[in-house]
């Protein structure tokens, strides 16, 4: 089975490492601060920033271009043998009871496999988890800079062929547009819970 940093978040394993993360209660000028269990030392925007990757259908986007909607944000890979299906499953479960309460979001998966993450194998993955699904991929320096940004982990395993695994984070990141990142959800977070999260984002924008 892969290995997954899944025990202790993204954010406190940067905590470890330079002290950005800190669980407490929104200030009072947060306009989210009824929706947050946590908050990012300095500011949410210690957490997210702009790149550039290629969509699945080949064109080269932006983050602007990607979060047009608030946008539930996974980093993965499609040869990942059971955490990334289970957690993009559930991201795409929570997109489906958002809908039926009339808010429209976006499932989003960044490969941090490019070399075999092509937008061709991306879009028939994304497509089967979701029809709204979008896989993005790029160049390896256009992968780490958005990871980066995120504050996630990855790391490819030795391996004599092709199918070698890729140890990763598992949080799934809530972006809104024109605002960036505000909440990350864990792997034990139910898909009505991200719900109605992300509900409560939506309608506080």
């Amino acid at each position: 089975m892969i290995r997954v940093i899944a025990g202790v978040s993204t954010l406190a394993m940067v905590a470890l490492m330079g002290g950005i993360w800190y669980a407490s209660q929104g200030g009072s000028d947060d306009p989210y601060a009824q929706c947050r269990a946590s908050t990012i030392a300095g500011g949410a925007g210690a957490i997210g920033g702009p790149f550039e990757l290629v969509r699945e259908d080949g064109v080269l986007v932006t983050d602007k271009d990607v979060f047009t909607d608030p946008t539930i944000l996974y980093f993965g890979y499609t040869f990942c043998p059971d955490v990334c299906p289970f957690d993009l499953s559930r991201n795409a479960e929570a997109v489906e009871i958002l809908e039926d309460r009339g808010i429209m979001t976006t499932p989003v998966m960044i490969s941090i496999d490019p070399e075999r993450d092509t937008p061709e194998v991306l879009a028939e993955f994304t497509d089967y988890l979701h029809p709204r699904m979008v896989g993005l991929t790029g160049s390896l320096e256009q992968v780490d800079a958005a990871s980066k940004a995120y504050r996630t982990y990855y790391k490819r395993q030795p391996a004599e062929d092709e199918y070698y695994l890729v140890d990763h984070s598992t949080f799934s990141y809530l972006v809104l547009p024109e605002v960036g990142f505000v909440e990350f959800f864990r792997r034990d977070t139910t898909p009505e819970q991200m719900a109605e999260t992300v509900a409560c984002y939506a309608n506080s924008s």
